[in-house]
């Protein structure tokens, strides 16, 4: 995750850029995995961009209608005219490339397709995965009118940088239901990768969450490959060690981060080291105050016991005590954790201004009496819904 940007006099973001100007311009199958995608969103697609984008997994399959999605390193913009269809009129699309050559392909085609899907919710937008605030076009623009040739019109315009980013900002904080990513991550210097799992974080909404398929690896890459330009740019180089991939989202706050698939069969074996695509899906939306409002949750098992992002520990069977935060989190319907968590809400439901501070415990057992209130006698016996027939034995 240390090295340089520069391996062996080369550089890493120079050789990317120039082989995906190469095959935006001529198809090079060698850059993507085999990939099934869902449904027959192809079918609209132009033959060009179905060729000339490249990926290793279906990131889309997990978006819905209606969201706003954000693609790093669109290419071609199969993806995103993929979730054009998906998320449709009441939906946004937003693609991020870098390469010219890719941006132009993509919007070559912009027009044709919102007029076959009935309505036009793509957007496509040059920059740096890793630095979502800066519009690149209109850096570009800036220098048209301001060549630089000494080092103070350099310092100018890193301030105009800066003010760019702060005045108008590619992707705005919280904007984006989804962050989808196809076998891009990898391409980042290594020491950018840290700022590109951040900036992912900082543009979702809470709630939201990054979808990102990529290629990795289940040791770590020998010096020869990373020296090796063309394994860099083949999404080889970059490749995240499995186990770290997981650790990079954690680190800068998700949770609920799970991996939605992952190939059986590596993509390449390269000096006995595999690589392979995994799909990875992580949660925004855990911080905030721990409020007391008498919630419990259930975990159905089947593990005797779990544990949570914020190392909350849950029982089997237990009605674990936990705050209204976390209470949320386990028991919403499009949570990673709700098909595993009985709620145990409050008989009497108190408010958010009335509820005083929640101390999380490891291990904390909600007694029945604080859900239902300790003034609770009530004694109701149905007897017209026994759970036996008349003359037979329960």
């Amino acid at each position: 995750m240390s090295h340089s940007s520069t391996l062996a006099g080369y550089d890493i973001e120079k050789a990317v850029l120039e082989r995906y100007r190469a095959s935006a311009k001529q198809q090079e199958p060698s850059l993507c995995c085999p990939t099934e995608y869902e449904g027959n969103y192809l079918d609209i697609l132009p033959q060009e961009i179905i060729e000339k984008d490249y990926g290793c997994g279906d990131p889309t399959r997990y978006v819905s209608v209606g969201e706003t999605v954000l693609d790093l390193g669109s290419g071609a913009g199969k993806n995103c005219y993929i979730l054009a269809q998906k998320v449709g009129a009441t939906g946004k699309v937003i693609g991020i490339d870098f390469n010219d050559e890719m941006l132009a392909l993509a919007r070559k085609y912009q027009s044709e397709i919102a007029r076959k899907v009935g309505y036009c919710n793509t957007q496509f937008f040059k920059g740096k995965i890793q630095d979502l605030k800066l519009d690149l076009e209109k850096v570009e623009a800036w220098l048209q009118d301001n060549p630089i040739a000494s080092i103070e019109q350099f310092s100018q315009f890193d301030a105009q940088c800066d003010c760019l980013r702060d005045r108008s900002p590619l992707i705005h904080d919280s904007s984006i239901d989804v962050v989808i990513s196809n076998c891009v991550l990898n391409l980042v210097c290594p020491k950018d990768k840290q700022q590109l799992f951040q900036e992912i974080y900082r543009v979702l909404k809470r709630g939201g969450r990054a979808v990102i398929s990529d290629i990795v690896c289940d040791e770590d890459p020998t010096p020869e490959i990373l020296n090796n330009p063309e394994l860099w740019s083949g999404c080889i180089s970059g490749a995240f060690r499995e186990d770290l991939f997981l650790k990079m989202f954690e680190e800068v706050g998700f949770y609920g981060i799970e991996i939605l698939k992952r190939d059986e069969k590596p993509w390449q074996v390269i000096d006995g080291i595999e690589f392979r695509s995994v799909t990875v899906r992580a949660f925004k939306g855990k911080e905030g105050s721990c409020l007391e409002r008498k919630q419990a949750i259930i975990y159905k098992g089947p593990w005797k016991q779990v544990q949570d992002d914020d190392g909350h520990t849950f029982c089997r069977g237990e009605r674990m005590a936990v705050c209204d935060k976390t209470y949320q989190i386990l028991t919403n319907p499009n949570s990673p954790y709700a098909k595993d968590i009985i709620p145990v809400p409050p008989y009497q439901e108190i408010s958010l201004e009335a509820a005083t501070n929640f101390s999380c415990k490891n291990k904390a057992i909600r007694h029945p009496k604080e859900t239902k209130g300790y003034n609770y006698h009530l004694t109701e016996i149905n007897n017209d819904a026994g759970c036996c027939s008349p003359g037979e034995c329960c």
